[in-house]
């Protein structure tokens, strides 16, 4: 099965590069070959693009749904989004993610069946920074695990 995990958001824009971070600490500690790690900075369309050829995704990104305490860390599948607007998965620019995937899927594009979504709540992602609020950056190991577990046990 071919697996992309892949961090969402912009690192040079304070907690918003989490998931950044947490796929950078992913890379140090698996070595499957089945299993790519990336980062990506966009969402909708090209977010779409970045998941053509894969059997199973699993998404790290921000997320404020301002329901959780900074640092939380949730996993869920991209049907049970709470928000579809609140993260790198939609933009005020372009479509959301389960519209792309979507039109991707109606064009003959091979898209994933199983996306996996893990959030870290944030509330600083606009702040210029290259660091992650204190909250947010002790949340890292805790969504590391969390990836290993859904790629693992198939997040069940």
């Amino acid at each position: 099965m071919k697996t992309l995990v892949l961090g969402l958001g912009n690192p040079l824009l304070g907690d918003d590069g989490v998931g950044w971070r947490v796929a950078e600490a992913l890379r140090e500690r698996l070595s499957d070959p089945s299993i790519e790690i990336d980062c990506h900075a966009g969402g909708g369309l090209s977010l779409m693009e970045r998941l053509i050829g894969y059997d199973r995704a699993i998404i790290i990104d921000a997320i404020n749904t301002g329901q959780q305490p900074q640092g939380t860390v949730e996993c869920f599948r991209l049907e049970e989004l709470p928000n579809r607007a609140s993260s790198h998965l939609a933009s005020s620019h372009e479509t959301t993610l389960q519209t792309a995937l979507r039109v991707g899927r109606m064009m003959g594009a091979v898209l994933p069946e199983d996306i996996r979504i893990v959030a870290i709540e944030t509330q600083n992602v606009y702040d210029f920074s290259e660091e992650l609020s204190p909250e947010v950056a002790s949340a890292v190991p805790r969504a590391v695990e969390t990836v290993i577990r859904c790629i693992r046990f198939d997040g069940e």
